[in-house]
C-alpha cells in the first residue's frame, strides 16, 4: 500500500505539476475502505462543469459506540485544489484511525478529502470556472460544487465541523475558530498538538486579521460553514499549516489536531452530560 507519506512526497521537490489524477488521494482511500470495517466509500456527489462530470468523494467513518447518539462531525479537505497536503493529511487521519478506532469511539465522521476535483486536479487554487470555493458558501453560488457541499451540510445536521488548509503566507500553523463557545477550547489544544511537527504562528495579526495564540475569530465572507439558520450552532474550526513547509510535516501535524478536536470534544460532551 502506498502511505500518505510516500504519495505526499512525490508531489514535492520539483516543478508544480499541471495536472494530478484524482485517484492520487481516492486511490489509497478506496484501499482503506476495501478492508476496514469503519470506513465506507459513500457513492461520490457528481457534479457537471464545463461540459464534464465529475467526481466528489465522500466517506463515512463509524467509530465504536460511545454510550450515547454519534456525534456527527464533517472534515473538509481540498476545497484550495493547490493543497493537496490537507487532502494527504486526512489520508494520513484516516490511516490513524484504522490503526486505533478508538480514537474515533462515540463519532460518526463525514469526510470529503476533495472538496474541489477540478482544482485538485488543475494543482490549482480555484476550480475550473475560476472561482475560489471558499468564498462562495451560502452566497446563492451557481458553481456546482457549493451546492453539493451546501447540501450535505444541511442534510447532516453535524454537530462540528472542520476545514484543512494550508497558507502560503503563513510561517506557522494557525486556526480559525467559529460558531459554538467551546470552539476556542479545541483549537487551544489542537494547536498545542500540531506544535510538535511544526511552529504555530504566534504573529498579532495572520492572514489580514487579528490574532492571538495562533487563533483568529474573524474570517473571510462565504467560507465553508455550518448553514446560517442551523441551530444550535456547531463548532466551526479552520486549521491552517504553512505551505511552504515540508508536506509530510504538515500532514502529521493536521492528524494530531484533528485527534486533539475529538478528545476534547468528547470530553467535553461527557461533562456536559454530567451537570
Amino acid at each position: 500500500m502506498t502511505t500518505a507519506y510516500q504519495t505526499s512526497t512525490s508531489l514535492q521537490g520539483g516543478p508544480r505539476s499541471p495536472h494530478r489524477p484524482l485517484d492520487t488521494i481516492t486511490a489509497p482511500l478506496a484501499e482503506i475502505a476495501g478492508r476496514s470495517s469503519s470506513l465506507i466509500a459513500c457513492p461520490p456527489g457528481r457534479f457537471e462543469l464545463a461540459g464534464q462530470t465529475h467526481d466528489l468523494p465522500r466517506y463515512l467513518f463509524l467509530g465504536p459506540a460511545g454510550g450515547a447518539e454519534p456525534i456527527r462531525i464533517g472534515i473538509f479537505a481540498g476545497v484550495h485544489g493547490d493543497e493537496p497536503a490537507s487532502s494527504f493529511a486526512l489520508l494520513r487521519f484516516l490511516q490513524l484511525l484504522e490503526e486505533n478506532p478508538q480514537i474515533a469511539r462515540g463519532y460518526c465522521l463525514f469526510l470529503y478529502p476533495v472538496c474541489n476535483p477540478t482544482g485538485y486536479e488543475d494543482n490549482t487554487r480555484h476550480n475550473r470556472n475560476g472561482k475560489d470555493l471558499n468564498r462562495e458558501f451560502w452566497r446563492n453560488s451557481r458553481q456546482p460544487e457549493i451546492r453539493l457541499l451546501e447540501s450535505e451540510l444541511t442534510a447532516h445536521a453535524l454537530n462540528g465541523i472542520i476545514s484543512l488548509h494550508t497558507d502560503d503566507t503563513s510561517h506557522g500553523v494557525y486556526g480559525y475558530a467559529h460558531g459554538a463557545v467551546i470552539t476556542r477550547h479545541l483549537l487551544l489544544p489542537a494547536l498545542a498538538a500540531a506544535g510538535e511537527f511544526l511552529p504555530v504562528n504566534k504573529d498579532g495579526v495572520i492572514d489580514g486579521f487579528r490574532a492571538r495564540d495562533g487563533i483568529i475569530r474573524d474570517s473571510f465572507e462565504g467560507v465553508l460553514r455550518a448553514p446560517p439558520v442551523m441551530r444550535p450552532r456547531p463548532f466551526e474550526v479552520i486549521l491552517e499549516t504553512p505551505h511552504q513547509a515540508p508536506q509530510y510535516l504538515q500532514e502529521a501535524a493536521l492528524a494530531v489536531a484533528l485527534r486533539a478536536i475529538l478528545d476534547e470534544y468528547r470530553a467535553f460532551i461527557a461533562h456536559a452530560a454530567n451537570l
